[in-house]
């Protein structure tokens, strides 16, 4: 996943109950998607929520945070509804930089 000092962490995961699989790490790869593709998507997932949070613990508006981020207002909200379809890896690495925060990829 992403790591990254300036980026709020993401949430952590309840206890699994009873009955219920626990996911192996990535949900994506869970759901049967080739390997690369649930890497990519998890990564986009972790780091649209770090950017979330980050809006959130600055207390930005939509407004700010799309003076900030350098996009439109409506792509802000895009980002705060979670709709990952409209961005790709690049363009969330982009909007983290942007915000002055540093993107760090680590391979295990």
């Amino acid at each position: 996943m992403t790591s990254d000092t300036n980026l709020p962490a993401a949430p952590s995961a309840p206890a699994v109950p009873a009955g219920i699989t626990e996911s192996g790490g990535n949900v994506f790869l869970d759901l049967g998607f080739a390997p690369g593709e649930a890497a990519v998507l998890a990564l986009r997932a972790d780091l649209m929520a770090r950017l979330r949070l980050m809006v959130q613990a600055e207390g930005w508006t939509q407004a700010q945070a799309a003076e900030r981020f350098g996009i439109a207002q409506s792509r802000v909200s895009d980002l705060m509804r979670g709709k990952w379809d409209k961005f790709s890896l690049d363009m969330l690495i982009t909007l983290a930089a942007r915000a002055g925060r540093k993107v760090e990829l680590a391979m295990a």
